[in-house]
């Protein structure tokens, strides 16, 4: 039997063991998908110890490690390496490579939801690892991108690698997550990438009502619980709403394929991940 893991801390939240466990009973796979909540002084020890161990396939990356698992990666995909951060791993012969589906994740899920993504205004709460992947992806396409952040240098520092991509066709800004001024009223989609509101933490949000506005669409990264209160407050002004739920699957669907070699099915999965979290879509 083959394991992959889901790497962070904390993860009890997770609907990812549900998601893959479920994917590879449906496709009659002798893997297993475990959690692995590794404090930080021990993550070292445990990419060495398990996740390079023959009976090892691989490994989802969430809070707080994406950025830093790269620096015990054997070799980095381009699109990780561009994004600069890693939430899936591969082990292939006890070499392990770096590879980010979060982008690939929630443009497709945003595109269900908004359409074409060419020429869009996009304010991006968080400038963490999922931030990077989102803001990469969406550089290729939108026309402007203001990243809001508590800690302006971590948004600057984003700011820089995606203005220095060649093919970046965004007008890149950074802003303080307190001090948005007018900048929401000139934005097409708003995107949280942070964990706030993220459960057991459901009444926290990264902005407050009367910041929202009608005519945008809200995109929560987080899925546990899928409707949090950012998206409940932004459906009380009547703009439309995108929980994490599609992008969980989406970027989960490509680790499936990347560690595995076959297609995942994802209508299965996404089924399985609402019925845990309560949900019925």
């Amino acid at each position: 039997m083959k394991t992959c893991y889901l790497i962070g801390y904390p993860i009890m939240h997770s609907m990812s063991a549900v998601m893959h466990n479920t994917a590879f009973k449906a496709l009659g796979l002798d893997y297993r998908f475990k959690f692995a909540e590794v404090e930080e002084r021990d993550l070292e020890d445990f990419i060495e110890s398990y996740l390079r161990s023959s009976e090892t396939r691989g490994a989802s990356v969430t809070i707080p490690y994406k950025i830093q698992i790269m620096n015990y990666l054997d070799e980095l995909d381009v699109i990780a390496k561009n994004c600069g951060s890693v939430n899936t791993v591969v082990n292939d012969g006890g070499l392990l490579k770096g590879y980010n589906t979060d982008g690939v994740g929630a443009l497709r899920s945003l595109r269900e939801s908004y359409g074409s993504l060419e020429g869009v205004k996009v304010l991006i709460i968080g400038a963490g690892g999922a931030s990077r992947a989102i803001c990469y992806h969406l550089s290729l396409h939108a026309k402007e991108l203001i990243i809001a952040n508590r800690t302006i240098n971590t948004a600057e520092s984003l700011a820089k690698s995606l203005t220095g991509n060649p093919k970046c066709k965004s007008k890149i800004s950074v802003k303080p997550l307190n001090d948005l001024g007018k900048s929401i009223s000139n934005v097409d989609i708003l995107i949280n990438t942070t964990p706030i509101g993220m459960y057991p933490h459901v009444d926290s949000t990264p902005l407050e009502a009367e910041s929202l506005k009608r005519d945008l669409l809200v995109f929560d990264i987080v899925y546990n619980p899928p409707k949090t209160r950012l998206l409940r407050d932004a459906e009380s002004v009547g703009a439309r709403t995108l929980s994490g739920v599609d992008m969980l699957v989406y970027q989960g669907s490509e680790a499936f394929r990347l560690w595995t070699g076959l297609e995942a099915p994802e209508k299965l999965m996404k089924l399985e991940v609402n019925r845990a979290l309560g949900g019925s879509q």
